[in-house]
């Protein structure tokens, strides 16, 4: 037979106070590393080195000059920025360049005498233009034209054209087949009606660079030959934007002078008539926009 427990009736108190014990023990013995007798219980708390850290945290509350490493519990060298730091209400403040500016000093007093606000009559602008010149290259005068409405077009042929070297080519078969390889050598291709079929099939390639032949920008015509000659004298088109009423062109060089520069800015306005145009600016390749004064 095997062992028989004796239990005493009535005695539960001694009963309850056995599993106490035996709980305390159990519980112990999970404190204990390696559950092996003899080795230290793992204390419960704050070690010394995060008492530590504490200490220097609590330090910084009267000290908010001084930051602190969050990992380590260390002091930073550096100090917070406060308001009387370097960077506060006047450290914000930008640095002031003082690197030179690349302009000359010609063009600086030029430039400090242009109006960017007036509108300069046609004489005073291109005077004012020829000022404002630094580089050693001839610059191309352009014109930026806003227009009344969009869709306005045209072409004219400038008294002394652009003194630009135009491309002009005719639409043949053996043109065609280049284009279709994605050669296109020219910077205005002329064409008769009786090639419209054929330019269907490169419509794609041309038509997003502005180079389809159409009878808008006399570029489709019944002679191709003699067109060419115009656009080669210095005909140029001039149309609008698509989704805005404003123009660019070039009506000729610097090295023109005024006087041919005028002529041409002149016959180019009343190309597109002044009550179809709201303003004007003059401007060069490198020179900032002289707004002009046409009597509009």
């Amino acid at each position: 037979m095997g062992k028989i427990k004796v239990r005493t009736l009535g005695d539960e108190s001694l009963e309850n106070k056995q599993k106490e014990k035996s709980k305390q023990k159990a519980h112990e013995k999970k404190m204990v590393k390696g559950g092996k007798g003899g080795e230290r219980i793992v204390s419960v708390g704050p070690s010394e080195e995060e008492l530590a850290r504490l200490s220097v945290l609590s330090s910084q509350l009267s000290d908010p000059g001084q930051s602190v490493n969050r990992l380590t519990g260390k002091p930073k060298t550096e100090k917070l920025k406060t308001e009387n730091s370097p960077r506060g209400e006047a450290g914000r403040k930008r640095k002031t360049d003082n690197r030179k500016s690349p302009h000359s000093k010609s063009y600086q007093k030029a430039f400090g005498t242009l109006d960017r606000s007036k509108k300069y009559k046609l004489t005073d602008a291109l005077e004012m233009l020829t000022k404002l010149q630094r580089s050693k290259f001839d610059e191309t005068v352009e014109l930026h034209i806003n227009t009344v409405e969009t869709g306005l077009s045209g072409n004219i042929t400038l008294p002394h054209g652009t003194g630009k070297t135009i491309r002009v080519a005719i639409a043949d078969d053996d043109l065609l087949a280049k284009v279709a390889l994605g050669k296109i050598e020219f910077d205005i291709l002329l064409a008769a009606p009786q090639m419209m079929s054929k330019l269907a099939r490169v419509a794609k390639i041309l038509g997003p660079k502005g180079l389809m032949p159409n009878p808008k920008n006399a570029t489709l015509v019944k002679d191709p030959e003699k067109a060419a000659q115009e656009f080669k004298k210095g005909q140029i088109n001039f149309r609008t934007e698509l989704k805005a009423p404003i123009m660019h062109l070039i009506v000729g060089k610097v090295s023109f002078g005024a006087k041919k520069l005028a002529e041409n800015i002149n016959a180019l306005i009343e190309a597109i008539e002044k009550e179809k145009i709201r303003n004007v600016t003059l401007k060069s390749t490198m020179s900032p926009g002289i707004k002009l004064d046409l009597g509009l």
